[in-house]
């Protein structure tokens, strides 16, 4: 576990450095640099907000203009709307009303919108009715609009009317259908550009039903309006010249080839803003996915999509919060239990039970722990026995060894269970060197008794099946018991068996020297013992 998470620190260390260096971008939060970061201020985000609704609407109803005109002066000239009998209309009246619902629809629309988000411009928690008001000022935004060109509409075609009733027709397919593409696509960049609030309005619970709901609604208002509309459109154009008879061939034909460029132009944009919207949670899933399968679990989505795509942010966030429990989880089973125990439990179900293996033990005592105890305060005694417990484990784990269990202030090293080693000696031999070494360097005032013995011992889970645990049983595990209480009457603190060193490779056994014989209490066979060459 040691490892795995140093190798996700690594991976979330190259991944910044990469971010940095520009050759993998880090993903916006919202699925777009123009909406800026989850920590922006709010009065930044209404500024922001507003300038992009501003310019987006101003834009798309100057397009929309600009095909209202060309639709009415080229695709069908006739009758001209440059005729002397309605000058007036067109030099006066049609710039003053445009000016007009130019000025007043975008301060009117966008005005209204920011009245539905100033919750969270005040920083307040979103209510049912925020999140309502919320989600609906996109269609809110879009009626404004619509009936702005719908009076438009109205008002010219009754202009013109006045003076010739030929002008109906024109001026009603003219303008009424620019308007109707113009405020769609106005709709679904509001959608977009309300996506920071939608992401805090969403904490108020699912979002309520609205216009365009989901992503079939969002798919067949772009279909209806990018495709169905214009094809309408030169449907009636057809059907106007056939009953009017007031172009020619070639006026009819330039009529359908402009109506035609307006249906794929605005057919395009409206999609290209379907696709993005629905294509940006995806991107930000799949980046986060990257992360996740590099290690990172820290990450976490901002949920701004309140279609089905925000399930699938939020089911995402969802995920990742179980992988990290279930990490943390692990990552605490592993410290009670030791890395291999918790990975051998992970890949098969663990039963009560054991086999014989072949092992060497490093038993560990406190000498003197009574009265350490009773001279320090109980927080001191804690810290000591903390920085005592640190060296061991961490030269046990660097040994490949397992950390079996804490007794009070002794502890049972064990190697070659439940992970076979090659050469068991030789890895808690040069373990107990290592411990005994820095237990005097860095805990001096905390001498301890080491013990070293190998053999075959009993490994497995040991219990009832409500609650076991995996240990090891045998006469190497008495064994180092044993010789741990004579190390506390030599000068190194450390005895091994003379067998565990015979046992160990070459260069192992040139660190250490043979000794005397003795009985160990509760043996019948005498016991060689060895201690390291460079014992004090």
């Amino acid at each position: 576990m040691t490892a795995n998470r140093t190798a996700q620190r690594l991976g979330r260390v190259l991944e910044r450095v990469t971010k940095q260096s520009g050759k993998v971008p880090a993903t916006p939060e919202y699925g777009s640099w123009i909406l800026g970061r989850v920590s922006e201020s709010q009065d930044r985000r209404r500024v922001r907000i507003q300038i992009i609704l501003t310019v987006f609407v101003v834009i798309a109803n100057l397009i929309g203009i600009g095909v209202a005109m060309l639709v009415v002066t080229v695709a069908f000239p006739t009758p001209s709307v440059f005729d002397p009998s309605v000058a007036k209309i067109t030099f006066i009246a049609v710039p003053i009303y445009l000016v007009t619902a130019l000025v007043v629809g975008v301060f009117w629309a966008t005005r209204r919108v920011m009245n539905n988000v100033r919750w969270a411009i005040e920083e307040r928690a979103p209510t049912r009715e925020d999140q309502r008001n919320t989600f609906l000022a996109p269609w809110r935004l879009t009626r404004v609009l619509l009936a702005l060109w719908g009076l438009g509409t109205v008002v010219l075609t009754t202009l013109y009317a006045a003076q010739n009733t030929l002008y109906i027709p024109k001026l009603l397919l003219g303008v009424s259908f620019p308007g109707i593409v113009v405020s769609a696509s106005c709709y679904l960049f509001t959608e977009f550009a309300l996506r920071p609030v939608a992401a805090q309005a969403l904490e108020a619970g699912k979002p309520p039903r609205r216009f365009a709901e989901g992503l079939m609604g969002r798919t067949m208002l772009v279909w209806a309006l990018g495709s169905g509309v214009p094809v309408l459109g030169i449907f009636l154009a057809a059907a106007i010249t056939l009953a009017q008879r007031n172009l020619t061939p070639t006026q009819f034909t330039v009529a359908v080839m402009i109506l035609a460029a307006f249906a794929l132009l605005f057919g395009a944009i409206l999609m290209w803003i379907l696709a993005w919207l629905t294509v940006t949670p995806v991107r930000v899933v799949r980046s986060a996915l990257n992360r996740v399968e590099r290690g990172d679990l820290d990450t976490n989505l901002v949920v701004f999509d309140g279609t089905e795509l925000g399930q699938l942010q939020r089911g995402f966030n969802a995920m990742v919060h179980g992988l990290r429990e279930r990490e943390r989880v692990r990552d605490l089973f592993g410290r009670h239990v030791g890395r291999e125990v918790a990975a051998l439990a992970e890949k098969e179900r663990p039963e009560l039970g054991g086999e014989d293996r072949y092992a060497a033990v490093i038993f560990v005592d406190i000498i003197g722990s009574t009265k350490l105890v009773t001279s320090l305060p109980a927080a001191e005694v804690v810290e000591l026995l903390n920085r005592f417990f640190a060296v061991i484990v961490e030269e046990v784990d660097r040994y490949h060894g397992l950390v079996n269990k804490f007794e009070g202030d002794a502890v049972l090293a064990v190697f070659g269970a439940p992970v076979s080693l090659q050469h068991p000696e030789d890895e808690a031999l040069a373990a107990a060197r290592e411990i005994s070494r820095r237990l005097r360097e860095a805990v001096p005032e905390c001498e301890a008794g080491i013990g070293v013995a190998a053999g075959t011992v009993v490994a497995g889970n040991v219990g009832a099946r409500e609650r076991f645990e995996y240990t090891v049983i045998g006469e190497p595990v008495n064994e180092a018991a044993r010789l741990c209480e004579l190390a506390k009457d030599v000068p190194a603190r450390l005895v091994a068996s003379a067998e565990a060193v015979r046992n160990a490779t070459e260069t192992e056994r040139a660190h250490w020297t043979l000794g005397e014989t003795v009985t160990l209490r509760g043996h019948d066979e005498p016991t060689r013992l060895a201690t390291p060459v460079n014992a004090d």
